[in-house]
């Protein structure tokens, strides 16, 4: 940033998508022809920065780019959004992550990531940040960068009073440590079962409790997709927020990472909890009017319009 001001640090996964769009999901061994392929910025923990920045608030990334066209093409568009890029490394010799998307006729997606210069992401270039943690208002982390140094981010935050917010995304098993330092768990419905041991039978409040009694969790937040989002913790009632209806639906590939974007820069600028929910809500069902991870991010007034604020 320009005033060298952060409201939010991202620990950020950068991949180039790949996109294609095909009827519907592929069985085991098949082939099926596609259409309308296209290469667009992606990695999870690059979208929700642009989605952050978007709504306003002030953006830095600590991540890892391969010196290829493809890390090219992240750092330019980190510096089009205006994102402060001082803790990116450049890794010679490397490729950048790519994910390979498969979007369906009906909107949805599968993606297959490969983490390239992602996975050498390590607790030597978080320290190297530390200035820079200790300062913000909101650290984001999702599952796309190495666990060793999401974890080291996280204590830094942690012990400086920053809010955490980590994002399971892809599932998989989390250190104990991670759980207890995370301020607010965003996972969705699956990511939420897979992480309360994959039993398919359990509700969603049953799977929901299971993390806030086993794990030290202190809150947790289910983003559901067409039926909003529900927020669980201690000792009090589950509450809900319903689902926008968009009159155009173009894909959703990104939606998750708008939602905990919007979210992180609503908690920096000081909405309480349930306000900021409302917000990252409203700014995930807008992005799915675009096509790709970034082609329907709204802005902080198109969210306000929405919401009419």
């Amino acid at each position: 940033m320009s005033d060298g001001r952060v409201d939010v640090v991202v620990l950020a996964s950068w991949n180039a998508d790949l996109i294609c769009r095909i009827a519907r999901p592929l069985q085991r061994g098949e082939t099926l022809m596609g259409h309308d392929f296209r290469i667009a910025p992606g990695g999870k923990g690059s979208n929700a920065a642009v989605a952050c920045a978007r709504q306003g608030a002030a953006t830095a990334v600590i991540a890892r780019v391969g010196d290829d066209s493809f890390g090219r093409m992240g750092l330019d568009l980190w510096q089009r959004e205006d994102i402060d890029t001082r803790q990116v490394a450049v890794a010679a010799g490397e490729a950048s992550g790519v994910a390979q998307i498969l979007v369906y006729d009906d909107g949805d997606n599968s993606i297959a990531v490969a983490s390239g210069a992602n996975a050498g992401l390590n607790v030597a270039q978080v320290q190297a940040a530390s200035a820079g943690l200790r300062s913000a208002k909101v650290l984001l982390a999702n599952g796309e960068t190495p666990l060793e140094a999401t974890l080291e981010a996280f204590r830094i935050a942690h012990a400086a009073g920053v809010f955490t917010l980590f994002n399971p995304a892809p599932a998989r098993d989390l250190p104990l440590e991670l759980l207890a330092l995370t301020d607010l768990l965003t996972p969705n419905e699956s990511e939420l079962r897979s992480l309360a041991g994959g039993a398919e039978d359990l509700s969603l409040e049953q799977a929901a409790e299971s993390l806030l009694h086993r794990h030290g969790l202190k809150q947790l937040v289910v983003t559901r997709g067409a039926a909003g989002c529900s927020l669980f913790r201690h000792g009090l009632p589950t509450w809900h927020c319903s689902a926008h209806t968009m009159p155009t639906l173009v894909d959703s590939i990104g939606a998750g990472d708008c939602f905990n974007g919007a979210l992180a820069a609503a908690l920096a600028r000081g909405e309480v909890l349930e306000s900021a929910l409302r917000w990252a809500n409203a700014a995930a069902a807008l992005s799915v009017t675009g096509a790709g991870a970034l082609g329907g991010l709204p802005d902080r007034a198109v969210v306000g319009a929405l919401l009419g604020d």
